[in-house]
Order: structure tokens, then sequence, then C-alpha cells
């Protein structure tokens, strides 16, 4: 098995980190914590890898003739998509809200939220 996939999901988790230290707009905020969450489905995908694996399916042959993938894996990455992309409407939604509400997207100039 090679490295690549895990370099790349390191590459794109910081990259991603360093678009949400660096972001002075909340929506760049929300694009950078959803390249974040990419990383997850490239490292969960290269987890499940296997070189030559099938899908799970039983019905046509005997059982440990052919390698076959981990169909748990496959799922947790679905849920994954999933829930990432509810989390990035739900933030995409508030920064809407906080535009309403305050007239701008910069953190640095929402006054009214600190503490």
């Amino acid at each position: 098995m090679s490295v690549l996939p895990y370099l790349v999901a390191c590459w794109l988790f910081l990259a991603g980190c360093y678009g949400l230290a660096t972001s002075r707009n909340l929506i760049h905020a929300v694009g950078s914590l959803a390249v974040c969450q990419a990383s997850t489905y490239v490292l969960l995908l290269a987890v499940g890898y296997r070189r030559g694996g099938t899908a799970p399916v039983h019905s046509d042959i005997p059982p440990g003739s052919r390698p076959v993938v981990d169909p748990v894996v496959q799922a947790l990455t679905l849920t994954d998509v999933v829930v990432g992309a509810t989390v990035t409407a739900l933030l995409l939604a508030l920064v809407v809200q906080v535009a309403k509400r305050h007239g701008t997207v910069d953190p640095d100039e929402l006054r009214e939220l600190r503490g």
C-alpha cells in the first residue's frame, strides 16, 4: 500500500487549518473547515482500500476465495460526507444571520460578540 493517500489527507488537513487560522472572512473560514473535513474522507478511503478487492457480495463465490473491501469504512465515509454537508450548511446559515444582523462577515468587526 502506498503512503500517498495519507500524505494527501495530511496536506488537505494542514491546508484547511492554515486557511482557518488566517481567515479574515467567516465564509472563507467555513470553506476552510470543509477542506479539513475532506481530509477525513481521503483518510477513511485510504484505510479501507484493498488492492484487487471487490464488493463484499458472496452470493456467487465461496467465501475467502478473493479479497473484498471492508463495507464498514465505506459506510463511515458516506456518513462523514452527510454530516460534513449538514455542518457546512448550518454554519453558512449562521454566517448569513450574522451578516444580516451586524452587516459584516469579518470576525474582527463583530464587537458585540466579544465577552
